[in-house]
């Protein structure tokens, strides 16, 4: 008996987040920093996916705007949640419980997103107060079941964030997360400000809540081993653009986009046969002054003529992979 195909749980369509760029003593908008330029994205139910890229290609913006944390300039996003269909970026004022109740994020800096003046009881007890969902005696056990299910103790609900670890502070950031039981969880770069040792612990962390919870992760990161170790599938953005999207199979074994190739490139090999490197010259481009054609090719070894004038669309290749590349299908890429 063949398995039923996965529900899908969030829907990305065409989704824009573009921050003006003011200049002069009247503030006047001279033009955009297109952070996040038209993603189109669908995720299942109960899978994670990694979204990955360069500092400044629009991961962590991606996240935030899904979760409406930053206002998107244009796009839908839709949550399938309990039969129903949300319509993310419609919702207002009260509506927005619905989001919080079912979508949460995990900070990248442990340190930066806990509040010094709140007691972790507080800390993770507030958004079940906020939203609703609970208060008082039900609120305090709801808090010291998700602290014990992290690898915290019960005698740490009274203590304040400045008496913890970086491991213990981003515990109580997953467990503010997961207090209220969401469906869809945004990591962005949860283990990227902890030490090594304490990384593994994390991330495995992560995968037993999510067995536990029926999690959705989209996973966050620029480190491809992380996300090796945690993705079922890989998004990877350049300069606000998905370029390639795929199993994690198939974009770790072998990318069908330049940038995916150079990304690769960069992890760290275990074995001692020589391998040429893949090196991209220059960095990440001006949001705010895009290059013609390709947003790549600048830095791309395989770019043609036709690279620098007509933009490639994100199409799809086969069944699981999509990749905006015009030399996609000519191209033997090195892979993992």
């Amino acid at each position: 008996m063949s398995a039923q195909p996965a529900q899908t749980l969030l829907e990305i369509k065409d989704l824009r987040k573009y921050f003006p760029v003011q200049k002069g003593f009247l503030k006047r908008t001279v033009g955009y920093v297109k952070a996040v330029d038209g993603v189109s994205l669908s995720v299942a139910a109960g899978e994670t996916l990694g979204i990955v890229g360069e500092s400044g290609s629009g991961k962590t913006t991606l996240g935030r705007t899904l979760l409406r944390l930053y206002e998107p300039t244009s796009g839908d996003v839709t949550l399938h949640v309990d039969g129903q269909d949300v319509p993310i970026m419609d919702l207002s004022g009260s509506e927005l419980r619905v989001l919080r109740r079912n979508a949460q994020m995990i900070f990248q800096d442990p340190y930066a997103s806990l509040n010094p003046r709140m007691t972790v009881l507080e800390t993770v007890g507030e958004p079940l107060f906020v939203n609703g969902i609970a208060s008082g005696r039900e609120m305090e056990e709801r808090v010291r079941e998700v602290i014990l299910q992290v690898g915290l103790r019960v005698e740490h609900l009274r203590r304040y964030p400045h008496s913890f670890s970086g491991g213990q502070r981003q515990r109580i950031g997953i467990a503010r997360a997961l207090v209220v039981k969401p469906r869809l969880v945004v990591a962005d770069e949860p283990v990227s400000a902890l030490d090594v040792s304490i990384q593994a612990q994390i991330l495995n962390l992560l995968k037993d809540l999510q067995a536990q919870y029926q999690l959705t992760y989209l996973f966050i990161s620029h480190a491809m081993n992380v996300v090796r170790y945690m993705c079922d599938r890989i998004a990877v953005m350049y300069a606000g653009k998905l370029v390639e999207v795929g199993t994690k199979h198939d974009i770790l074994k072998s990318p069908k986009h330049p940038y995916t190739e150079a990304l690769l490139a960069s992890v760290p090999r275990t074995t001692s046969r020589v391998r040429k490197r893949v090196v991209s010259a220059g960095e990440v481009p001006d949001l705010a002054n895009l290059p013609s054609g390709c947003v790549f090719h600048p830095r791309c070894k395989y770019a043609v003529e036709r690279c620098k004038v007509e933009v490639p669309q994100l199409r799809a290749l086969d069944s699981t992979r999509l990749v905006s590349c015009h030399r996609a299908e000519e191209l033997e890429l090195q892979g993992i």
